[in-house]
């Protein structure tokens, strides 16, 4: 037994597995095959069927049309979620990466044979559009067919678009797979660990220990820097493609479309957020001063501060902390949690060939959602826990509106995954009584917010550049890209934390520039609102906690304005953003006014 085994022994953490046989048994599985050959029948049938009419159909035949289309699209889901997890936790093993690509391939099949319903409905006119949303025989999937035609302006040709699903398995996709693949298989220092233990180091109290991991995580992506440059650069130029075929007049106007963000909106949040970051650049000095440091360095932020608890949480504990948090504020919540428990719906222990990192995988409303960690018995990672089972109490709530109606969009996406932190870290919070504990735990809250707001915000304005750069200079140097990594993470710390050479190729390892270009703003844009609905909940908390239910239950039946309506929140008011901000600083005060 190796130490990362024992670990997981000790933490209890070596059975805490996910049951994949609930969607399918192996990838052998009868079953598997068998849906793979329906999806191809029905996609081949719908197409018969219904190619050339949408214009001809009246509300009924159109119901039956977009029921079938949802069938369709949910046992794909059901197939590509099944190869994607059997692939996540053995990334080296060749059988389930080339099952999760024959997928995709057969996905993509199928798509291309339906994706003329999309662009014949978009083709309608205004008035014969909603005229069919009138009907009530289309209630339930009003919001969907009104929000595909968000995108009329920018669909090409039936031609076009089966041409770019043809090429989607060896496109974007398999680029991202790609990059997994040498992350995942990265082994760091002399110790040859994983991505996850070498990024945990970061957060120990011996400053020898971070400086290690940070150098050994800083050799393994300069090793492999030529790759992961090409591989940046390949899918800037692929959205960079897409963008210009389909006349999006900025890189991220296509993410602020299927959010159904107007750009000024995503702007006045990204600018609130850069006017304060007066705030994470007093708190890095505030700690430069507790850690006794004459200069604070890159991988000096993430040091514990003294006091905060360093013993090792097991999984039991991990579980008990966080269904009593979620219990306290609404046994519902905490229902649902507990089936990720006890169901077997987790991945928790860190083994050879998974994954770094953390995920909620929707998978389809009629299972469940199944979650994955990297579990190492620290205080972040029952945050993280909490997090993730926030995204999947979200999933299994939404899932009751149906598979199209079931998808949040991504900026409420992160509201209960945000809120549910919230949660469990106001409950840990109650029951330290030293002052110096009490100032360490909301130090490392502050730190946790710094990078979902502050930090994301940060990387938002690095994407930002690396595209426009593609799309102004072509291919970018791994240089380049360094030197936009550090002036926009030099933005956010001012002088307060000295960010060293080695730190500028650390972008290299972030997936979600890769497979969400333009995601990261969401982070920001759910802990700002998640402040202020906790904010609701203090002033209200027992008719807070049925009404915080239901927004999660709506999933994405209605656009993030029309869902926060009740709440009284308004989206395009830069006061929204500066109330989030100034509960911020208010914390930061209550630091510093400790002794």
């Amino acid at each position: 037994m190796d130490e990362q085994q024992q670990l997981n022994h000790i933490l209890g953490s070596s059975e805490i597995t996910w049951k994949l046989s609930d969607l399918y048994d192996s990838p052998e599985d009868t079953k598997l095959q068998a849906d793979l050959l329906s999806c191809q029948e029905e996609a081949t049938a719908i197409k018969n069927e219904f190619h050339g009419r949408v214009n001809q159909l009246e509300a009924d035949d159109l119901l039956i049309l977009i029921q079938r289309l949802e069938g369709l699209d949910e046992l794909l889901s059901r197939l590509a979620t099944y190869a994607f997890l059997n692939f996540t936790t053995q990334i080296d093993n060749a059988p389930a990466g080339a099952l999760q690509q024959k997928i995709e391939e057969e996905a993509s099949a199928c798509e291309k044979q339906v994706v003329f319903f999309e662009l014949e409905w978009n083709q309608l006119s205004d008035s014969r559009a909603s005229e069919l949303l009138a009907c009530t025989t289309l209630n339930k999937y009003h919001h969907y067919l009104s929000a595909l035609r968000r995108f009329r302006p920018h669909q090409l040709s039936e031609t076009e678009e089966a041409l770019l699903l043809e090429y989607a398995p060896v496109g974007n996709s398999a680029w991202n797979t790609l990059f997994d693949k040498v992350i995942g298989g990265l082994r760091f220092g002399t110790l040859k660990r994983t991505e996850e233990e070498v990024l945990t180091d970061l957060y120990d109290s011996d400053r020898s220990v971070r400086k290690t991991a940070a150098y050994d995580l800083t050799c393994g992506l300069k090793d492999q820097s030529h790759i992961l440059t090409h591989i940046f650069n390949t899918l800037a130029a692929d959205k960079m493609i897409s963008d210009r075929l389909r006349c999006h007049p900025s890189w991220v106007s296509s993410m602020n479309l299927a959010n159904e963000l107007s750009d000024s909106t995503v702007d006045a949040l990204v600018d609130a957020v850069m006017d304060r970051t007066d705030i994470v650049q007093r708190y890095y000095r505030i700690k430069r001063e507790i850690l006794g440091l004459n200069e604070l360095l890159d991988y000096d932020r993430y040091a514990p501060l003294p006091g905060l608890p360093e013993t090792k949480i097991t999984w039991s504990e991990c579980q008990d902390m966080v269904l009593s948090a979620f219990n306290d504020f609404s046994p519902a919540l905490a229902r649902h949690a507990e089936n990720f428990f006890h169901k077997k719906w987790i991945h928790a222990p860190i083994i050879q060939g998974k994954r770094g990192g953390a995920f909620a995988h929707p998978c389809v409303p009629d299972v469940h959602p199944f979650v994955l960690v990297n579990y190492t018995g620290n205080v972040r990672d029952v945050s993280t826990v909490a997090h993730e089972l926030g995204h999947g109490v979200h999933q299994v709530l939404a899932a009751r509106q149906g598979h199209f109606n079931s998808d949040t969009p991504l900026v409420l996406a992160e509201t209960a995954s945000v809120f549910a932190e919230l949660l469990v870290f106001q409950n840990q919070l109650t029951l330290l009584t030293r002052p110096e504990q009490k100032k360490a735990f909301i130090c490392q809250k502050l730190e946790s917010i710094f990078a979902t707001v502050f930090r994301q915000v940060a990387m938002n304005r690095f994407e930002k550049r690396m595209h426009e750069g593609r799309r102004k200079h072509g291919e970018l140097s791994a240089e380049l890209l360094g030197r936009y990594w550090i002036e926009t993470q030099r933005e956010m710390f001012g002088d307060s934390v000295t960010l060293s050479d080695d730190y500028s190729c650390w972008w290299s390892y972030i997936p979600h520039f890769l497979a969400t270009p333009g995601y990261v703003y969401s982070y920001a844009f759910g802990e700002l609102l998640v402040l202020a609905l906790y904010e609701l909940h203090l002033e209200d908390s027992e008719s807070f906690a049925p009404r915080y239910l239901e927004l999660l239950a709506a999933g994405g039946s209605a656009s993030p304005a029309e869902l926060l309506a009740p709440f009284n929140i308004d989206l395009d008011h830069p006061d929204f953003w500066k109330q989030g901000l100034n509960l911020i600083d208010k914390m930061l005060s209550h630091v510093e006014a400790l002794p």
